[in-house]
């Protein structure tokens, strides 16, 4: 007997993968799953799977089926992985889940798609974005890297929640808000959205991509078959990668025709108006950005970019920033102890964003560390240096922390936190404490990730929120 046909392989069985073999099936495709670990999620999801006559196997492995004719890998799969390299020497197409998404949007019908990518400000300018299209009265719904793949938005089976979105009572999007990874582009192609937007572009995932010039190569995809180009005129990157385009930038300065920008306390619109060399529209103030702080006003008005790409109108634009709840974790004041505020930036994850956040506040003990991934924090260090009181460094990297605030501010007293246990948090606290006096800020920013020490910033962000409470109590 031949070896049985196999259609597609999807390599991963996580939350784009299941999906992605889920739509596959119901299109009639025979699709095999490979996926590593067999744990009680891999095998619930291989269950759900199995009605559709998915077949999962588990197991390392790196030899695809004999009959393969496409990979659809997850995300984070790195280009030298055995079976993208497998697939290569055997001339078979690797796609991720984003791109297999476009692929199956039903053509000039599908809904269009605003897509963001940059290394920070992703999550709340999607977030944004969605609240304003709904503010307009559009069927919007933010998908991707945020949390509901894309492919099952496009495929008409789960939106967010979990739910079909039929039962939902949803009916077709109107329109995705898209948040892309430079992960989710390195394996996307064709992708054409009405509009996109790279936020910025600062060192990050370098040992993935290998260099900076890679990972911006792959945050340029975005552009490629865009209709509207949309950049940050304040940052260097996404002004270049923008460069070969005609396209809308935004700045927190005052906007030339053709930009969005501020204007006093306006955020105002010189692109989608009748008659930008002449004609600007007052889309919100300063004071309806929440959390406030510069990086988030550039948040506010990538999003407002977005929106008025697609139609929106003014009045919507303010009416989703007063409607938009931000995300846990992000500039999130904790509580003000004894005179000092704590907050919570758990999720400034690597140096770009690290320095955003430290650049809201004037007087500062820094709570920092974790895995740099590659990244360089001396500039960082460099440009925080004078708003800096102190330091308490924790996690894997908190050496080259500490080296790099010895050699730009070695008058900052710095505080080093060892081990791995769950009072690492109480003790990162206490120290702070001891270092900040009234009107100082003690802020979580750690420009690394979490893994070394938690399962999740989020996880971090919750022990020093908890660790915070329990000070106050003392």
């Amino acid at each position: 007997m031949g070896a049985q046909v196999v259609s597609v392989v999807v390599a991963g069985l996580g939350i784009s993968g299941t999906a992605a073999a889920r739509a596959l099936a119901r299109r009639g495709e025979h699709v095999v799953v490979l996926e590593s670990a067999e744990g009680e999620r891999q095998l619930a999801a291989a269950a759900e799977l199995a009605p559709l006559g998915v077949e999962v196997r588990f197991g390392e492995q790196d030899d695809l089926p004999e009959g393969t004719s496409l990979v659809v890998v997850s995300p984070g799969l790195r280009p030298d992985h055995p079976l993208a390299a497998a697939a290569h020497r055997a001339g078979i197409e690797v796609i991720g889940e984003v791109e297999l998404a476009w692929r199956l949007r039903d053509g000039a019908g599908g809904a269009p798609w605003l897509a963001i990518t940059g290394t920070n400000g992703k999550t709340t300018v999607v977030r944004m974005l969605t609240a304003m299209l709904t503010a307009a009265g559009h069927r919007a719904l933010a998908v991707g890297n945020v949390g509901v793949p894309i492919v099952a938005a496009v495929d008409g089976d789960r939106a967010a929640g979990g739910e079909p979105a039929a039962e939902r009572g949803a009916g077709p999007y109107d329109v995705l808000a898209v948040e892309l990874s430079s992960f989710q582009l390195h394996w996307s192609g064709s992708l054409a959205p009405l509009a996109a937007v790279v936020l910025n572009v600062a060192p990050d995932h370098l040992d993935w991509h290998g260099s900076i010039e890679e990972y911006a190569a792959a945050k340029a995809r975005i552009y490629a078959d865009a209709r509207i180009v949309i950049y940050n005129a304040d940052d260097e990157w996404s002004t270049t990668l923008a460069a070969p385009y005609r396209g809308v930038g935004f700045t927190l300065g005052v906007p030339r025709p053709g930009q969005l920008g501020v204007v006093e306390d306006l955020l105002v619109d010189r692109a989608f108006t009748a008659d930008p060399a002449h004609e600007a529209a007052e889309l919100a103030s300063l004071a309806d950005v929440r959390p406030f702080a510069p990086h988030n006003v550039a948040n506010a008005l990538a999003a407002a970019a977005l929106a008025r790409a697609y139609g929106v109108p003014p009045e919507a634009v303010r009416r989703g920033l007063a409607e938009f709840v931000p995300d846990p974790h992000r500039i999130a004041h904790v509580a003000t102890v004894r005179g000092v505020d704590y907050v919570d930036d758990s999720k400034a994850t690597n140096p770009h964003a690290a320095a955003a956040s430290l650049a809201a506040y004037r007087s500062i003990v820094w709570i920092a560390g974790g895995l740099l991934k590659g990244a360089e924090v001396d500039e960082l260090v460099r440009q925080a240096a004078p708003r800096l009181r102190g330091a308490v460094l924790l996690g894997a990297d908190r050496d080259r922390v500490r080296e790099a605030l010895a050699r730009h501010a070695p008058d900052v007293p710095v505080v080093d936190v060892s081990g791995q246990d769950t009072g690492v948090m109480d003790r990162v606290v206490t120290e702070a404490a001891a270092l900040a006096a009234p009107g100082d800020t003690v802020l979580l920013a750690p420009a690394g990730a979490s893994l070394d020490m938690f399962t999740s910033y989020g996880a971090r962000g919750e022990a020093f929120t908890a660790a915070v409470h329990r000070l106050a109590e003392r």
